[in-house]
């Protein structure tokens, strides 16, 4: 894992776009889009926004662009990916060659990982975060779909109940990791829950909105936005009773580790260490 050069940074949703939204940080030096920007290398960095997930994709193209020119950027590009054919065009694959940022947007996570999971672009984002200094963002659908174990819905209301969660393959940039999103606003601990008792060698994250983290090597993260961050860590599980369960079912689960982490706080993966920011320290 620290052979990884590149930056992952999966966002809970609905981070903040703008200086009229007031979420207590400021959003020209501490707003998610700000570290964003600061981890693709600064205002001049080439940043391609891919709005795959959206059923909306034009708007939300036109609302990152306008997010970003606020924080200063010179060169975003929306690039629609709609097909698979499309992740296959020369002068598509040039755009990602040459970006040193691509920004998922929310949605459809499985839309993500159907028109790009296996392509050339796909390709492309994998070794150029594994080899360089590039950053891969996603918010919502674009966090989720970080993972290989892809959370692809599944019900709030039914939670801790066996099948409420709907699995499948994502884009396996951080296969350590399951994630949720829109974490607490949604009350998703169940489904995170399951989806960690399916897969126990896996940590399950659940982000807030307007939160997010930055996770360096594969492996450390650090927490950034307004909100908290769910940790679940099934490494001491002793009772788990997924497997044995028919669907519907309600599901038991005993010594399932679960942090709460919010703006500064970090843990790294390998050694499952925790490092709170100290509460006189500034956020970041």
């Amino acid at each position: 894992m620290s052979s990884i050069k590149g930056t992952l940074i999966p966002i809970g949703g609905n981070e903040a776009k703008g200086k009229h939204e007031n979420n207590g940080l400021d959003y020209i030096t501490e707003g998610i889009l700000y570290h964003v920007v600061q981890q693709s290398g600064g205002v001049n960095a080439k940043i391609v926004v891919i709005p795959t997930a959206s059923s909306i994709p034009t708007k939300v193209g036109e609302n990152y662009l306008a997010a970003f020119s606020e924080l200063g950027c010179t060169d975003v590009t929306v690039l629609k990916l709609k097909e698979r054919s499309q992740c296959e065009l020369p002068k598509n694959l040039a755009l990602i060659n040459e970006a040193k940022c691509v920004m998922f947007s929310g949605g459809d996570q499985s839309k993500i990982a159907s028109v790009i999971g296996g392509t050339s672009i796909h390709d492309i984002l994998i070794k150029k975060y594994q080899n360089e200094n590039f950053v891969i963002a996603g918010t919502s659908a674009g966090a989720m779909a970080m993972a290989n174990e892809m959370i692809a819905g599944g019900s709030s209301t039914e939670a801790l109940l066996k099948g409420a969660v709907i699995m499948k393959k994502g884009l396996s940039l951080i296969p350590e990791m399951i994630i949720d999103t829109h974490f607490i606003r949604r009350g998703r601990f169940g489904r995170l829950a399951e989806a960690v008792a399916i897969h126990p060698s896996l940590i399950g994250i659940g982000l807030a909105e307007d939160t997010g983290l930055i996770i360096k090597n594969g492996n450390e993260f650090k927490v950034i936005g307004s909100g908290m961050v769910l940790m679940l860590d099934p490494t001491n599980l002793t009772h788990n009773s997924h497997k044995k369960l028919k669907v519907g079912t309600a599901m038991s689960m005993s010594n399932l580790t679960t942090h709460i982490l919010a703006n500064g706080d970090r843990f790294t993966m390998d050694d499952r260490k925790i490092s709170v920011l100290p509460i006189h320290e500034a956020f970041v």
